[in-house]
């Protein structure tokens, strides 16, 4: 098959072993990102098969319908929300989901933690500069971890704040607070509770039409001016522009952000603010993960091509 392979930022997919894999087909990989459909089409329109990795381009009903030799869209992951699946049906095109891993995305979580309470990126710069010692730093021992959102994420993160000997307190919906609950865990009496008591508050929710926007400016203005908020999941969590507006005012008083509406980022008003430690959407951007993410993906191309039974996610099988 002609396989295509979008968004490869780094130049790596070649060079992990799962790539081996596809050994027999004809693989075109792009390593950086369009978004005008002209373009994308004329990168696509010879290919049967998608390899997508994560969201970075989604996959739209004018776009679909442009691509007539599309056969298979491969999605590394579990999650195709960015996939018109009803343009994908009505175009005969199969899609298809992998697994994922919870662990590279919380130990980013938690290296994020500790880079902005104790101001690790400034430091590390004022040394390469000459300058010795000019922040002080703030400790977890005994704090409060806020997780709002307790699934295979959140569960994690949770553990590493109890072995760091903080208290950890939970907010989500009703099954996420049950579910702290019985392990547990401290759950807050509302999410404005929720948001005053925590210290290091980390978001680890799925973006869906209920969570956009749920994270408010008025819970934002309810954090400590000590306080540090934590976004590796989507930044649509947060209400737009809320974030900056906030930290401009003080509360909180630090974010650690992995996650931006529109990606790749060249410019934006976070990366201007002294109080913001960012990485480039770094959570699943791992070795082990990427192994996984794409050995799945690889498979399920394999498995389409000889014919063998796949789940196809637009026919909701």
């Amino acid at each position: 098959m002609k396989v295509v392979i979008p968004d490869d930022y780094q130049d790596c997919v070649r060079t992990l072993d799962a790539f081996a894999k596809l050994a027999g087909h004809q693989v075109t990989v792009y390593n950086d990102t369009v978004t005008d459909e002209d373009q994308l089409v004329a990168r696509f329109q010879d290919a049967e098969a998608l390899v997508l990795i994560r969201e970075r381009t989604p996959i739209t009903a004018s776009l679909l319908a442009r691509l007539p030799k599309l056969k298979v869209i491969s999605q590394t992951g579990g999650g195709a929300a960015h996939v018109d699946m009803a343009a994908c049906r009505q175009h005969g095109v199969t899609v298809l989901a992998g697994t994922g891993s919870p662990y590279a995305a919380a130990e980013l979580t938690w290296g994020l933690v500790l880079a902005a309470m104790r101001h690790i990126p400034d430091e590390v710069n004022n040394l390469k500069a000459g300058r010795w010692q000019h922040t002080l730093g703030t400790g977890l021992k005994g704090r409060t971890l806020g997780i709002f959102g307790y699934g295979k994420i959140g569960q994690l993160v949770a553990r590493y704040g109890q072995a760091f000997e903080m208290d950890v307190l939970v907010w989500g919906r009703e099954t996420t607070r049950e579910r702290a609950a019985a392990a547990g865990l401290e759950v807050a009496d509302s999410q404005a509770d929720f948001f005053e008591r925590s210290d290091v508050l980390s978001l680890h929710l799925r973006l869906n039409p209920e969570t956009r926007g749920i994270v408010t400016a008025e819970n934002l203005a309810a954090m400590k001016p000590t306080a540090l908020l934590v976004n590796t999941s989507r930044a649509p969590l947060v209400e737009d522009g809320a974030l900056e507006a906030a930290l401009n005012a003080g509360r909180p008083g630090m974010a650690a952000v992995d996650v931006f509406d529109d990606e790749p980022v060249r410019a934006h008003p976070l990366l201007e603010l002294a109080n913001v430690v960012a990485t480039p959407h770094l959570g699943y951007v791992e070795k082990d993960s990427y192994e996984l993410y794409f050995g799945d993906a690889f498979d399920n191309v394999v498995a389409f091509d000889t014919g063998q039974p796949v789940r196809d996610l637009a026919a909701g099988e």
